[in-house]
């Protein structure tokens, strides 16, 4: 009987202590979540490393303005060589290559094949370079969360733009291999432009490099160009929005005419816009020459205008204030 009433009596004193020692422990004692400790920029350089680096295969869907096209995607890598291929799973049937700057497309149906120069781009997933830091003048790096795709666990780093001239990004890094599973992009009200998603994604210690296969009698390859210096070009760029320079230049006939076209590629190390300009003797038909009209195809922004005796287009995955703002400043150079 005497234990038990000393029981009680200790019970409270007891109770009290162990009250008053959890309002003594500190309020942030909850574990943070893992992805807060990774760095943005630093998972993105290790992004870019990986997509160079490792060999990986999979299923890849792209969702284009509402439309779905699934694709086998794959990745070899082998002593500095890279390859990327996409074979597409529905008509029409297409096989894509890119190597060294070279990108051709191979046509099932007729077995034509097309060859075009973008030593430009970097991937069909998504274009990064290779010094994440140039992205800083343009926009702003931060890791959001984390979130499975295709049953891996990814971080999420949001790419946010410090102006209305480019869109917002979002892109889902798988935590074991930093290789992207996911990459969206925004428009300035924060709808879906386009996505792409992997379905599954292998590494492999290794994967085999794709020759493509003989064209068909009577088919023909595009014509090859090399890219030269904008100093040829009939225009010249009076100013540029901040964050894009010149990337590259070439000059090759289109729209099956002997004529030359100047393409002058700007970049902001995301996103990039294209200008064209020709005679308007081999022009194609203006889209529009109205001096407030840009119009739209999917996720692409362009405009067409006259400009003396040629035909400027701008075109690029950029708002339609980028796209008005970089052809004001296209002038006809003064020889």
């Amino acid at each position: 009987m005497i234990v038990v009433k000393w029981f009680f009596l200790i019970l409270p004193v007891f109770l009290t202590v162990t009250v008053s020692a959890e309002n003594a422990l500190p309020t942030n004692t909850k574990a943070r979540p893992a992805w807060q400790a990774v760095d943005g920029k630093q998972a993105l350089a290790k992004m870019a490393h990986a997509m160079q680096t490792l060999n990986y295969q999979g299923t890849v869907a792209f969702l284009r303005d509402g439309k779905l096209e699934p694709m086998k995607y794959s990745h070899a890598a082998n002593r500095g060589r890279e390859q990327e291929h996409l074979l597409s799973l529905n008509s029409p049937l297409r096989e894509v290559v890119r190597e060294t700057g070279e990108v051709s497309c191979l046509y099932k149906a007729t077995q034509q094949l097309v060859i075009d120069q973008r030593p430009f781009e970097r991937s069909f997933l998504i274009d990064m370079p290779n010094d994440i830091n140039q992205l800083d003048a343009a926009y702003g790096i931060e890791m959001v969360g984390e979130e499975n795709v295709a049953m891996l666990p990814a971080y999420v780093i949001a790419i946010k733009p410090k102006d209305n001239l480019r869109y917002a990004r979002k892109v889902w890094l798988g935590r074991q291999w930093f290789l992207p599973l996911k990459v969206v992009v925004y428009d300035l009200e924060g709808a879906v432009l386009e996505e792409l998603v992997f379905t599954e994604l292998d590494v492999k210690d290794a994967l085999p490099f794709i020759d493509m296969k003989p064209l068909a009698d009577g088919a023909l390859p595009s014509q090859k160009s090399p890219s030269g210096s904008s100093a040829q070009a009939a225009f010249v760029m009076a100013a540029i929005p901040k964050g894009f320079k010149e990337v590259f230049f070439d000059r090759k006939p289109m729209h099956e005419s002997e004529q030359p076209v100047d393409h002058l590629l700007l970049s902001d190390g995301l996103a990039s816009v294209s200008v064209y300009m020709e005679h308007k003797n081999s022009a194609q038909p203006l889209v529009n020459n109205d001096t407030n009209g840009v119009q739209s195809v999917d996720a692409v922004n362009f405009f067409s205008h006259s400009l003396g005796d040629f035909q400027l287009t701008v075109m690029g995955e950029v708002p339609s204030e980028t796209i008005r703002l970089i052809a004001d400043n296209a002038k006809l150079r003064v020889r």
